[in-house]
């Protein structure tokens, strides 16, 4: 059943900041409140995100990823949902400041915690989720209810007993297109890479691209249980002649898109080639990794906490990828 939007709107004009607000009739906020700040950036004259604020994905209540929104003449598309209901609410409180048109889509980019913790908010006003097929599988398996459990206890109380995954109503194994309120969306499919399903999306005429995980915008990534070998041979594809900006799933977005592709494109490609090499010559990782040459890198934010991870991640996967060949 969709929420009403006059409650949206009466509760984004009166919002500030770490507020407490009452919904109707005077009953509470039903998730609980977040103290982050979190402000609509203008892309273009309809495409907004907030930006999530660098630190590992426990901190800043858990809002450390971003997510956009595009107003149509038809409703509201949001692009990504973050890291709990209790984001998501306030996220759907800034749209309310902006337009009083229902939300009637969201893109899911993939289904990593601090994207998509936050789908019921929107599922619950009747908008249409749009996901990876990969999170068909994902969401019963027991990697997901691990990872939800930890964090019920890491965001406690923004994430609890309470909190769920969504299923896509509509997953996707190819590119889609559909238009809306005077605007083309071009969901792009991307298979495994970031994640073991991805998603970007294109918004035109605005020539705005939402990529998700693909592009950390100024600052390590996280790589995770990622196929780097998939994420590095999509940014070495991506089209990027004639964007007007770049929206990441971390970082602030980006006016000269080529350069936040080549950041992140730069990075996996040395973690591939080193521990690639590390891997035909039988060398031991901590040997491997300490006699790397990282001086291109290690000034960036979350290189300390990150890339040593990383490196070790991409070790066994480049392992794994030499009995497959």
């Amino acid at each position: 059943m969709k929420r009403s939007i006059s409650i949206f709107a009466l509760i984004g004009s009166i919002l500030s900041a770490g507020d407490i607000v009452a919904t109707d009739a005077g009953a509470p906020a039903p998730y609980a409140p977040v103290s982050a700040s979190m402000h609509p950036i203008a892309v273009t004259d309809r495409v907004y995100y907030v930006e999530g604020l660098p630190g590992t994905a426990t901190e800043h209540e858990g809002f450390v990823s971003n997510a956009g929104f595009i107003v149509t003449d038809e409703g509201v598309v949001v692009f990504d949902a973050l890291g709990s209901p209790s984001l998501a609410w306030r996220l759907r409180q800034r749209i309310a400041e902006v337009t009083d048109l229902p939300v009637v889509k969201v893109v899911a980019s993939h289904y990593h915690a601090d994207h998509v913790y936050g789908l019921q908010v929107f599922e619950a006003e009747g908008a249409e989720i749009i996901g990876p097929q990969e999170a068909v599988d994902y969401v019963d398996s027991k990697v997901a209810a691990e990872r939800l459990e930890e964090r019920r206890f890491s965001l406690d109380p923004w994430v609890n007993d309470d909190t769920r995954l969504v299923l896509p109503d509509r997953p996707l194994g190819a590119d889609y297109v559909f238009e809306l309120g005077g605007r083309t969306f071009t969901v792009h499919y991307l298979g495994k890479a970031h994640s073991d399903g991805d998603l970007a999306m294109l918004v035109e005429p605005d020539a705005v691209l939402f990529s998700g995980d693909l592009i950390f915008e100024g600052r390590v990534p996280f790589v995770g249980n990622a196929d780097t070998r998939g994420w590095l041979a999509n940014l070495e594809a991506m089209e990027t002649r004639g964007l007007a900006a770049l929206v990441p799933g971390h970082g602030p977005a980006a006016e000269e898109p080529n350069d936040a592709i080549r950041l992140t494109r730069d990075y996996l490609r040395h973690l591939r080639e080193v521990m690639g090499e590390a891997v035909a010559s039988f060398t031991e990782f901590d040997e491997a990794y300490d006699q790397a040459d990282w001086s291109a890198f290690e000034n960036l934010p979350a290189f300390e906490a990150a890339n040593r991870i990383n490196a070790y991640a991409v070790y066994l996967s480049m392992e794994r990828e030499s009995f497959q060949e």
